[in-house]
């Protein structure tokens, strides 16, 4: 027996047929929706400008910024190099002057510690220990340098001033004690030129030779001792050559 719908009556479509409408649909409007959009826009958009965006004066804006940047790195690296170049000059400066001071000092030592001879241009006109009866003790304690009255007497070496004025048979003497702890002394002056306590240099004008006390014409009676009084006397040339000087 068959059956049939009754007249009047729809069946609800099936699954598949609901589906199959709705995928037709979706289509029709997808191509619908894209040939309207095709349609409305244009054939050829043209691009914005860079004026339109703003591109332009972001990127001057930004140069100039690195063109500052530069300028102020370069002002950076000249500073320091003239720094450098400042502080490079000024230690040469200080090294140069420390040598200068170092010079002047080891010229200043070496000056101190020179020996020169008493009576500039002279010679020995009487030696050590010779004999005679004008001296008390028998032999000469120092030695004779030819000297007219007047003639300049430089101390022979550095020193302070121990002894200044009348010595008895020795007439007007200076005796100085040297820096290397020996004495030196000058007899028969004329005229003496330094007080005690005087710090003398090599050279320096401390009298002028004469013919005081007991002796038989002008000369320079000069005596290199261990100790400042009479008695301790050493060869005064032998003295003078073991510091250098030409006797």
């Amino acid at each position: 027996m068959a059956f049939t719908c009754a007249p009047g009556k729809h069946r609800r479509p099936s699954r598949m047929q609901r589906t199959t409408t709705r995928a037709a649909g979706v289509a029709a409007l997808t191509t619908t929706g894209v040939m309207a959009t095709v349609a409305a826009a244009p054939a050829f958009a043209a691009e914005p400008t860079p004026e339109q965006t703003g591109l332009i004066p972001v990127v001057t804006a930004g140069e100039a910024v690195v063109e500052q940047i530069d300028d102020q790195v370069a002002v950076q690296k000249q500073a320091a190099f003239e720094e450098a170049a400042r502080q490079a000059a000024a230690k040469k400066a200080v090294e140069e002057r420390e040598a200068r001071v170092r010079a002047a000092r080891e010229a200043e030592r070496k000056r101190l510690n020179t020996f020169v001879i008493p009576i500039t241009g002279s010679y020995v006109s009487t030696g050590y220990q010779a004999g005679s009866s004008l001296w008390s003790s028998g032999s000469h304690t120092g030695v004779d340098f030819h000297a007219a009255s007047g003639t300049t007497v430089h101390a022979v070496g550095s020193g302070t001033v121990v002894e200044a004025g009348w010595g008895g048979a020795y007439g007007n003497q200076v005796v100085i004690r040297m820096t290397d702890g020996t004495y030196t002394q000058y007899g028969h002056l004329s005229s003496i030129e330094v007080s005690v306590g005087q710090q003398v240099t090599p050279g320096e004008r401390i009298a002028l030779s004469g013919a005081t006390g007991n002796v038989t014409g002008p000369h320079l009676h000069f005596e290199a001792r261990t100790t400042p009084e009479y008695g301790s006397d050493m060869d005064p040339v032998a003295y003078l050559r073991k510091h250098g000087v030409n006797v």
